[in-house]
């Protein structure tokens, strides 16, 4: 085993505490303010160099450049409105503040209010039912699409309603997101920019089977299906409607066939013509960045395409210069690393303008007065993420976060602000005001230490070395009384799957607050990003392709080398844990490594990948029929007679991403071969178990560990 870094970090908690975390403060933390504040509802208005936060019932609007002072600013109270919706009994989350008006959501309405101006105290309201889903207003239009059930829906200004799709057949879905989330999907209808037309996904289910799932609620139990296509079965076959707001017409884009392939990335072009989608093979080796005619839905031309040995995520959209309607940037790993590309609407590419060696990971924004595009991207350093702009003709890249740590920033509409939050190991939560022209930082909030009296611990970042080189990163929480003098037992969390980065330089470096409490048992917890999770690469990322659980092994095997070095591990006394990819790991580390940990407890966990999902799992494992072998060697049920020491399974009982088919055929197998384990099931919970529930899981999750990890 190869050592490098040490990277020590101690958390200010570790000063001056005194309180005790219970399993329950713990948990609920968030709800009981164990966890950072930040500036509430944070936004900037639409159409000024201003911002606008909330404390208590009052909204308050300051100028870009000045601190969030009271006696100066601009306030908009709850009482203020009060006088005008009598009904309003809290100050309402805004979703668009401008120098005049609020958007927010009150009792199955999108309301449009006045608080300043000649119409102040009035108000315009769209209605939309209650039973409405994926809400998605356009503003300029006052037009709200949203769902009930299979069908999308228009509600307008006038209070009428306009039924985009009427399918009676239950398999064909409209206005929602398709392929089971993956692509970068995450909704299901996109306004052209005037709001003249909407693109919407549309997907038919009728050859996907129909999976079970068991509702105890009724008085006699009851079935509940879902469509799940399985990871070499039938799937969905995904189109794009557009509907026109003036004629009230729908046509579909003739994407043509193989209909068995993915749609993704729907970007209007700023004159609403034309409109751009990546079509993409099954196998997910192969796409096409397409435009096709909005009016006749006629592909115009193939603008370029990409192909890769092993598998493509084309999961950002395109973004149109500002002020321009032929040039946009694409993100590709086409090198290795997500970078920025500008290419013109003939497929023309015009120029790289980043060449990083770390991952870009999206456009945020547009400086018109200085040519620059903002972005966001991991540094070298991929605990990281940092704002940057990048000049569209020279290509100068400039860092616009300077302090270390996980930055989210929100750029004004004209880019020449951010709103930059972000936190580090040594800082809870800091809101500032960044300029993107000068680099000017005014600090607009910092928020305390909400762990400073409890115990919680000393977190500290270790950097490893897997079998191949390649750095990782991981993180060791100890006692608050640490002895070094004393043998600790170990706890390893593990998630481990692609899409998923554990270690970051975030406020408690993104460990959970049990994770604290069981340090504070006397143990050591421990985790390691592996080979295969998020934001280092093309090459760290698809090293698993076609062998999941393999390569993660190998690493995570290197975080336990790690581990016994050290002079005050207990290394007969280690236990893992980890949920969903988290739980396929631990029942693999339990039977792929027999003897390696005395204890195990898996959550939701993927047991054969033959039962996933067809997007995910054949994208990394292809289908069953083409690596037959692959997916053998990948079951923890191939290794079931391996199995030493306590495993504990548990599922929630309505799981409808880790179907609870999973769990089951392991005890199945398990009594085939007459090998013992543990089950615990969560009824009527899905893929995990949350709410005051949540405290019952953990508690049952870490006394397991804790009375059998000896």
């Amino acid at each position: 085993m190869k050592k490098l870094l040490f990277l020590l970090f101690i958390t200010s908690s570790a000063i001056a505490q005194d309180k005790d975390l219970t399993i329950e403060s713990s948990v609920m933390g968030y709800y009981q303010g164990l966890y950072p504040k930040s500036l509430k509802w944070a936004q900037w208005l639409t159409d000024a160099d201003k911002y606008a936060h909330a404390k208590e019932n009052t909204y308050f609007i300051l100028p870009a450049t000045a601190l969030p002072d009271a006696r100066i600013a601009e306030q908009i109270t709850l009482k203020s409105i009060q006088e005008n919706i009598a009904d309003l009994k809290h100050l309402p989350y805004t979703q668009r503040i401008s120098s005049e008006q609020l958007v927010f959501d009150h009792n199955g309405n999108k309301i449009i209010y006045n608080y300043k101006g000649d119409n102040r105290g009035k108000f315009s309201s769209i209605h939309y039912p209650e039973s409405a889903l994926n809400n998605d207003f356009h503003f300029n239009t006052k037009t709200i699409a949203y769902t009930i059930d299979n069908n999308l829906y228009l509600a307008t200004e006038k209070d009428s309603i306009i039924a985009i799709t009427t399918n009676i057949d239950k398999n064909i879905v409209s206005g929602q997101a398709i392929h089971r989330f993956e692509f970068g999907i995450s909704k299901g209808t996109f306004w052209s920019p005037s709001g003249n037309s909407l693109a919407f996904y549309q997907k038919d289910e009728t050859n996907v089977a129909d999976y079970p799932l068991l509702d105890i609620t009724t008085r006699t139990g009851s079935l509940k299906s879902i469509k799940y296509p399985m990871a070499g079965e039938a799937s969905e076959h995904g189109r794009v409607g557009i509907y026109n707001v003036k004629n009230n017409n729908t046509i579909y884009l003739k994407t043509g066939e193989p209909i068995d392939h993915y749609v993704s990335n729907v970007t209007w072009s700023p004159d609403e013509k034309t409109i751009f989608i990546i079509e993409m093979n099954r196998g997910q080796n192969h796409f096409w960045f397409n435009q096709y005619d909005a009016t006749t839905g006629v592909k115009i031309k193939t603008l370029f395409e990409e192909k890769h040995p092993t598998f493509l995520q084309p999961i950002y959209e395109p973004y149109f210069i500002p002020g321009t309607e032929d040039q946009f940037v694409w993100l590709s790993e086409r090198d290795g690393y997500f970078n920025i590309y500008l290419y013109n609407t003939e497929g023309v590419l015009i120029d790289q303008l980043t060449d990083f060696k770390w991952e870009v990971t999206g456009i945020k924004g547009f400086n018109n007065k200085t040519n620059c595009l903002l972005f966001e991207g991991t540094s070298a350093d991929g605990r990281e993420l940092h704002a940057y702009s990048v000049h569209i003709e020279t290509k100068k890249v400039t860092q616009l976060t300077k302090a270390k740590g996980v930055h989210n920033i929100k750029p004004h509409s004209n880019g020449r602000y951010l709103l930059d939050s972000y936190s580090n190991l040594t800082t809870p939560k800091q809101v500032d005001v960044i300029g993107t022209k000068k680099g000017g930082i005014s600090n607009l909030f910092s928020a305390p230490n909400p762990l400073s009296a409890h115990k919680t611990g000393r977190i500290e970042m270790v950097e490893l070395k897997a079998k191949d080189g390649t750095p990782l990163y991981g993180r060791i929480i100890k006692p608050t009384n640490f002895d070094e003098n004393k043998k600790y037992p170990v706890l390893v969390y593990v998630y481990g799957g692609p899409g998923v980065q554990l270690i970051t330089n975030s406020w408690n470096a993104g460990a959970s607050l049990w994770m604290n409490w069981l340090a504070e048992q006397d143990y050591v917890v421990f985790t390691i990003d592996n080979r295969g999770t998020s934001n280092r690469g093309r090459k760290f990322k698809e090293i698993i392709h076609r062998q999941c659980g393999t390569i993660e092994i190998e690493d995570q095997l290197v975080g336990v080398e790690y581990l016994k070095s050290l002079s005050f591990i207990n290394s007969d006394r280690m236990a893992v844990h980890g949920w969903s990819y988290g739980g396929f790991m631990t029942t693999s580390l339990m039977t792929r490594t027999p003897g390696t940990f005395t204890t195990g407890v898996a959550g939701g966990p993927v047991i054969d990948w033959k039962w996933y999902e067809v997007m995910y799992g054949e994208r990394y494992m292809d289908t069953p029929q083409e690596n037959p072998e692959g997916y053998k060697i990948a079951s923890p049920l191939t290794y079931v007679n391996d199995l030493e020491g306590k495993l504990l399974l548990i599922h929630g009982t309505v799981d409808d991403v880790v179907v609870m088919q999973h769990n089951l055929a392991f005890v199945q197998k398990c009594i085939e071969e007459g090998v013992q384990i543990d089950f615990f099931p969560y009824p009527m919970h899905p893929h995990n178990v949350r709410g005051k529930d949540r405290v019952h899981l953990m508690r049952k999750v870490l006394n397991y560990i804790m009375e059998n990890n000896k």
